[in-house]
């Protein structure tokens, strides 16, 4: 039995199949073809939508740190590589990734194919920082693809959703090595609002999270240091993550599923107590945070020009039917890229994330959000959850077609399918 990491989606895969090697990726392919079955490549499992959903072969890619290359400003993983195995593999030949999500539980494919980000006015997603991919196809061929080399199946495999076939090998641009200094503090949120480019604009990294039914907003702004730089506040934050972010929160969460009418004073109480203080470490350690505390997720990505309307329609939402969620709204920026089917393609991003407890009853908060975010042409994260389908989604991203031509062309068995995919794309 697969489940993914929240637990809210399960499936019984026919057989699964560890690959070492891309040869043994193509044998799997192949073989699943010859028994008419799908193949779905694992990750992580840390999407919430039945993306990575195996129906068929559950096939694990290579993984093999061993297999890596770092050439001057590229690396070439597995595609199975957890990202935490990159990051700590580029930290010992001096280089970074210049951005990245909340955590590093993802595997490298995982994470492009469905779009992670980051936050940063002038920072792109993870996808947008590949340079190079190696694509087995449905047929079981082995595609070297790059800007020069099958370049439509290059650009539009980048966030690829796993339906265009199986990514075994990955090509990154890195950055030298660099530590974060990380500022946290609380802020009025009406008085963040007011200033809202200003704060977005206010360091290289910034987030915020707000907690409905409260009045300020916990902050956080990263900005890079040299690599040679001091270590600073590791205890300290060790403390705020661990003590008051993991088993405080989960602590929290666990009351206010005993008594939901107390969420609007206990959050209240948990926004004003955040963490606040700077602490300075390697890159990725910054960037990215241990989540213990198990949850469903949406998030949109909405026009950065329209993210306050979003963010006022969210805090009704939350006014409405989030009296018994203790769990924080979080809010970052991203850079345009031209992704085909990244969240931010062609247009700078904001992007407005809803959270509640696992287990707990989440269809019309996160339904009365995604009205509010589809009415200013927001665009769901593929790895979270959402309603839309092919036919919501098609009008939100002019590749659209193109991707689904691409994929008859590839894959025209629907070999790397699966309900979910059947949805958002047809």
């Amino acid at each position: 039995m697969w489940r993914n990491w929240a637990g809210n989606q399960r499936a019984e895969p026919s057989r699964t199949v560890v690959a070492r090697d891309a040869g043994e990726v193509v044998d799997a392919v192949r073989a699943a073809g010859r028994d008419g079955l799908r193949v779905t490549a694992l990750g992580s499992g840390h999407s919430f939508t039945a993306i990575g959903a195996p129906h068929g072969v559950a096939l694990r890619v290579p993984a093999d740190p061993a297999a890596a290359r770092v050439d001057g400003d590229l690396v070439t993983v597995p595609a199975g590589l957890p990202l935490s195995a990159l990051n700590a593999l580029l930290w010992e030949h001096g280089r970074a990734l210049p951005n990245l999500g909340d955590i590093d539980a993802q595997t490298v494919a995982g994470a492009i194919s469905t779009g992670t980000h980051g936050t940063g006015a002038t920072h792109r997603g993870i996808a947008a920082q590949v340079r190079a991919l190696d694509l087995v196809t449905a047929d079981g061929s082995l595609l070297h693809c790059s800007p020069s080399a099958h370049p439509e199946v290059f650009d539009a495999a980048r966030v690829g959703l796993g339906a265009l076939g199986v990514l075994v090998g990955v090509t990154l641009a890195t950055v030298p090595a660099f530590r974060l200094r990380a500022v946290e503090a609380t802020l009025p949120l009406e008085a963040l609002l007011a200033d809202l480019d200003g704060f977005l604009t206010s360091a290289e990294h910034v987030e915020f999270y707000w907690f409905p039914h409260s009045d300020v907003a916990a902050t956080k702004r990263n900005d890079p240091l040299p690599v040679d730089g001091p270590v600073r506040g590791r205890a300290a934050r060790w403390a705020g993550e661990e003590l008051l972010g993991n088993a405080g929160f989960g602590a929290a969460c666990r009351l206010a599923r005993a008594a939901p009418a107390l969420v609007p004073r206990l959050n209240r109480f948990v926004a004003a107590r955040m963490a606040a203080g700077e602490y300075v470490d390697r890159s990725h350690r910054v960037f990215t945070s241990p989540r213990r505390v198990r949850f469903l997720e949406t998030e949109y990505a909405v026009p950065r020009a329209a993210l306050r309307e979003a963010f006022d329609g969210v805090r009704a939402a939350a006014a409405r039917h989030a009296r018994a969620v203790p769990f924080p709204v979080e809010v970052r920026v991203a850079a345009a890229d031209d992704v085909p089917l990244s969240t931010a393609c062609g247009r700078d991003s904001a992007y407005v994330a809803v959270h509640v407890h696992r287990g707990q009853p989440h269809e019309a908060y996160f339904g009365a959000v995604e009205d509010v975010m589809t009415a200013l042409d927001g665009r769901p994260h593929w790895g979270k959850l959402h309603t839309l389908g092919a036919d919501d989604l098609r009008p939100r991203y002019p590749g659209f077609d193109a991707f689904t031509a691409l994929r008859d062309r590839l894959d025209p068995d629907r070999r790397f399918t699966n309900p979910y995919l059947d949805r958002v794309l047809g």
